[in-house]
C-alpha cells in the first residue's frame, strides 16, 4: 500500500476516494480521501441507490459494482470531468502523460485493454449518460443483486461498447462507426499487465523482468525510456505472498525514497 499511495501522490492533479473499513493508512497523500464505513453499511448504501438487495457474503463481489460506482457515488463527483475505476495491486506512472488532453477531449470512456473494459483502470466521463451506461446491460439488477461474482465490469459491461470482437477488423470498424457509444470510447492496450495472456507490444511473450519507479516515471528493463501509465502486478503478487514480506517500516522507507524496483522477488531499492 505505501507504493500505491506514493504513486497517487505524484499524480497530484487526480483525486482518489476510498470507502473502507480497513482504517486509514499513515502518511497518506492529500489527494487520497477516505470515508470510513462498515461493509454492511456500505451494502445498504448501494441497495438504496440502485434499488436492489445488495448483500453479498464475500466482499469480492464489490468488483461487480465498478461500472455503477459513478452512479452510486454521483454526489461525490461535482466539479469533476471524469471518474474512474481502479484496483490497488498496481502502481501508477505519469497518468496525465498517458491520458493527455486530446484523448480526454475526444473520448467518453478510456480503457487500457484493446478488447474489453479494463477493470484495473478505466476512465469514464462524468455525464448522466456515462454514469448510467451500466444500465444498458440487460438484467443488470439481477447481475448485481446475485451474491456470486460475475466479472460484470470486464464481461457484461464491456459488451455495451465492444461487440462482435471476433469479426474481421474491417467489418467490425463499419459496425462500430454506427454506434455512438463505441465511437466515443477508446480501447487501446496499454501493456500494463505483463506475464498474463496478452502478448507484449512486440507480439511476443518475453516480458520485462524488472520495473523501475523513479519520481513518478514508470519504466522497465526491456523498453528503454518508454514510459507506462501503470504496472498491474496481477501475476507477481502471488509469488510475493509465497515468499513472505519484510516489515512495514522497510516498505514505508523505500516508498518514501522516491525510487524503487519491482521484480518477481518483490520491491527493492
Amino acid at each position: 500500500m505505501p507504493f500505491f499511495l506514493e504513486s497517487c501522490r505524484r499524480n497530484s492533479t487526480i483525486d482518489w476516494l476510498f470507502f473502507t473499513d480497513c482504517g486509514v493508512p499513515g502518511n497518506s497523500p492529500g489527494n487520497v480521501r477516505y470515508v470510513e464505513e462498515s461493509f454492511d453499511s456500505y451494502c445498504t448504501r448501494v441497495s438504496q441507490r440502485l434499488g436492489i438487495e445488495f448483500a453479498p457474503g464475500n466482499p469480492y463481489k464489490l468488483c461487480d459494482l465498478k461500472p455503477a460506482l459513478g452512479y452510486v457515488h454521483s454526489d461525490c463527483l461535482d466539479g469533476y470531468d471524469f471518474w474512474g475505476i481502479s484496483d490497488i495491486d498496481l502502481v501508477y506512472g505519469n497518468l496525465r502523460g498517458y491520458f493527455d488532453a486530446p484523448r480526454l477531449e475526444r473520448f467518453d470512456l478510456l480503457s487500457t485493454h484493446a478488447r474489453r473494459v479494463s477493470g484495473h483502470l478505466c476512465l469514464v466521463r462524468n455525464t448522466d449518460e456515462m454514469r448510467e451506461a451500466f444500465m444498458r446491460v440487460a438484467d443488470w439488477r439481477r447481475y448485481l443483486a446475485d451474491p456470486a461474482h460475475h466479472a460484470f465490469d470486464e464481461k457484461a459491461f464491456s459488451k455495451v461498447f465492444v461487440r462482435y470482437k471476433n469479426w474481421p477488423e474491417s467489418l467490425r470498424r463499419v459496425f462500430d462507426a454506427l454506434r455512438p457509444l463505441r465511437r466515443h470510447s477508446e480501447f487501446t492496450e496499454a501493456y500494463s499487465t505483463p506475464n498474463a495472456r496478452i502478448a507484449w507490444h512486440d507480439g511476443g511473450y518475453t516480458f520485462p523482468g524488472r520495473w523501475f519507479w523513479q519520481q513518478g516515471r514508470l519504466l522497465n528493463d526491456l523498453d528503454g525510456e518508454r514510459e507506462f501509465p501503470y504496472f498491474h502486478f496481477l501475476v507477481w503478487k502471488h509469488a510475493w505472498r509465497a515468499a513472505g514480506i519484510k516489515d512495514e517500516a522497510y516498505y514505508q522507507a523505500l516508498s518514501d525514497s522516491g525510487s524503487w524496483t519491482m521484480s518477481e522477488k518483490g520491491f527493492s531499492s
